[in-house]
């Protein structure tokens, strides 16, 4: 039996790095790779499941609010939607 209760896989300690570490960071990197200036939510939506991001990952960019994003813009929200569930040093910020 599992030590950990309730759970299909262990909890990470919150300072380990999860196996989807910097995955955002390339969907960011991807959607203003062609010199963009703004881009949509939905632009941003699929390519991160165009990347097969990770059901927590698709969440954070899940709850992004509709428009357009600025880089340093839409960095701010996911950094905040990540700071929010303290995933920051599991699963990293973006820049």
């Amino acid at each position: 039996m599992s030590q950990y209760p309730n759970s299909h896989s262990p909890k990470r300690p919150n300072d380990a790095r999860s196996d989807e570490f910097g995955e955002l960071q390339g969907v960011v990197d991807s959607v203003f790779s062609a010199n963009q200036r703004m881009v949509s939510r939905l632009d941003v939506i699929i390519c991160a499941e165009a990347n097969d991001l990770s059901d927590d990952l698709l969440e954070v960019v899940g709850l992004l609010p509709p428009g357009h994003y600025t880089r340093a813009r839409l960095c701010d929200q996911l950094n905040s939607t990540i700071a929010a569930r303290g995933w920051g040093r599991s699963h990293g910020i973006v820049s």
